[in-house]
């Protein structure tokens, strides 16, 4: 692998509203400690991909209301490897922008793009298939993504059909699809020809704006009219002028699905989309009857399968739960089945009758 021209973009904009009340709209997931370590989520996804990209060429996409955090947490990065998003606009205005921004810096760079958010347990084989696929796609027109073995009919993935191979564990891919449903989702897992989508994609930086101007007219057309900006001290005022009218689109359905030239590396790296209270409590340590404590203690009478949060000063004294979420932050105490589309639900019905006090 060039680490000259290897460069990493981590997406950070996200509010993290399934792990409300943990994850607030002033201080997201990406930004929490989870598990204790002393390091937040994106702190760990930095020293992660620091280990064999060049510090300088890490650049963090995320919300303007979060670039002091990221100073903040993240203090190697200067102040240009932030890029501050003026409004919300999903993940394909992300990384169109990050692209030109450092096709303008380095018309030679591949790209790794990761979320902030993902726990990585095998790390060292990870870090191997990230220089592995960077060797990849560096000089050829080639779009990669990492692909998940699944171990369950999971809904909140997005899955990648198989088609031929094309190198020592790359393959071409056949079908992209973003998030079936449960029936669907029974299906791919049984057939052996489905593999979670990491969110993790890799390519030069040609390719990506070529396949951009492609299928995502709309915004490339914006980041095309003055393209000279970039890497200027002009961008951030041109971005801020532009951006908000970009569509709403992710990279999945707006890029992957219908690329003609998308490949896939598959790989066991102990991987988590940290997405949902459901998936911290699978990867949490769990007593007898399988309750999660985190941060608080607890004692818990005649329940199993319980999730309990509280600020590590509280005591939880528990009876009679099962499969329930038991999580306070701040002014919000939440009581509740553990279901994430309900979570959604609270956070949308409590927004409109309360306001953003409690978001």
């Amino acid at each position: 692998m060039d680490k000259k021209n290897s460069y990493c973009v981590i997406m950070c904009g996200g509010i993290g509203s399934r792990f409300w009340p943990f994850s607030r709209t002033h201080l997201p997931k990406q930004f929490l400690d989870f598990f204790g370590t002393g390091r937040s989520l994106i702190q760990q996804t930095f020293d992660r991909f620091n280990k064999i990209i060049p510090t300088e060429n890490i650049y963090v996409v995320t919300n303007a209301l979060y670039a002091d955090l990221i100073k903040e947490q993240l203090p190697l990065l200067k102040a240009n490897q932030i890029l501050m998003e003026p409004a919300r606009r999903n993940t394909a205005p992300c990384i169109a922008w990050a692209s030109y921004h450092i096709r303008a810096l380095n018309p030679n760079a591949s790209i790794v793009v990761a979320p902030s958010d993902h726990l990585i347990l095998k790390e060292s084989e990870f870090l191997h298939a990230v220089e592995e696929g960077l060797d990849f796609v560096s000089k050829d027109d080639k779009l990669l993504t990492l692909g998940i073995k699944p171990n369950r009919p999971e809904t909140g993935y997005g899955y990648i059909q198989i088609a031929e191979q094309v190198g020592e564990n790359f393959y071409k891919v056949k079908t992209f699809t973003e998030k079936p449903e449960l029936e669907l989702a029974k299906v791919f897992v049984s057939t052996g020809e489905f593999y979670w989508n990491s969110g993790l994609f890799m390519w030069n930086v040609n390719s990506i704006i070529k396949a951009g101007e492609k299928l995502l007219p709309e915004i490339a057309l914006k980041l095309n009219e003055k393209k000279e900006l970039f890497g200027t001290n002009e961008e951030q005022d041109y971005i801020n002028e532009v951006f908000p009218s970009c569509p709403n689109v992710s990279i999945d359905f707006g890029l992957m699905e219908k690329a003609d030239n998308v490949y896939i590396s598959l790989g066991d790296f102990g991987w988590s989309d940290l997405g949902t209270w459901d998936s911290l409590y699978d990867l949490s340590d769990k007593d007898s009857d399988g309750n999660v404590t985190l941060k608080c203690k607890s004692m818990i009478y005649n329940g199993k399968n319980n999730i309990i949060a509280l600020p590590d000063n509280k005591l939880a004294v528990i009876d009679g739960l099962d499969g329930y979420l038991v999580a306070e932050s701040e002014n919000v105490l939440l009581i509740c089945k553990k279901d994430e589309g309900a979570i959604r639900k609270y956070v949308n019905d409590t927004q409109i009758k309360l306001g953003d006090d409690y978001i």
